[in-house]
Order: structure tokens, then sequence, then C-alpha cells
């Protein structure tokens, strides 16, 4: 069964051509990954700097393997400790 996958994350503006260049690299590999559908990212109207991202996989099992690549784990490491906290998600399922 389809997931969604919420990601949140909070950037200071002076830390952002940094963190785009990593979110680019990011997402190239995730496009490429087994059980991936697709994503979209959101800048909150209200909060500059809080950004969402809404990625869509065939299931939560696809999800788990790629979250936990260490390609990906590379890549996230630098973002938190760009961020200076962990990235947060939360995994639902269509009902």
């Amino acid at each position: 069964m389809a997931v969604k996958v919420l990601i949140r994350r909070n950037m200071s503006e002076d830390k952002q051509p940094e963190l785009s260049k990593l979110l680019r690299e990011l997402r190239t590999l995730t496009t490429n990954r087994k059980g991936y559908i697709s994503g979209e990212t959101f800048d909150r109207f209200d909060k500059p700097g809080e950004s969402l991202v809404v990625s869509t996989w065939q299931s939560a099992d696809d999800w788990r393997e790629w979250v936990l690549s260490p390609e990906r784990q590379a890549i996230q490491t630098k973002i938190d400790a760009l961020l200076g906290e962990e990235t947060t998600y939360e995994i639902f399922e269509y009902s």
C-alpha cells in the first residue's frame, strides 16, 4: 500500500545555498529509487525558513530501504549538521 512521508526542516537564510545543494543531491538520488512515486516541497507561508516535503512511496518498506541506505544517510547527516537539528519524518498510509 502506498505511503506518504512528511519531512520537516527548519533553516536560516544564511544556510540556504548549501542546504539547497544538498537537497538537490538527495532529490536526484531519490528519484531513482525503487518504490519512489513522487515528491513535493513546500515553504511555509507564515514561518520563513520552515519547509515540508511530501514524498510518496509504493510501500513503507520501500521508504525504509531508502531512508536506511548509506548514500542517503551520508547526505542526511550533512543536512542535519548544517541545520543543527535532526530532520523529522512522519509516515502515513492511505485508509
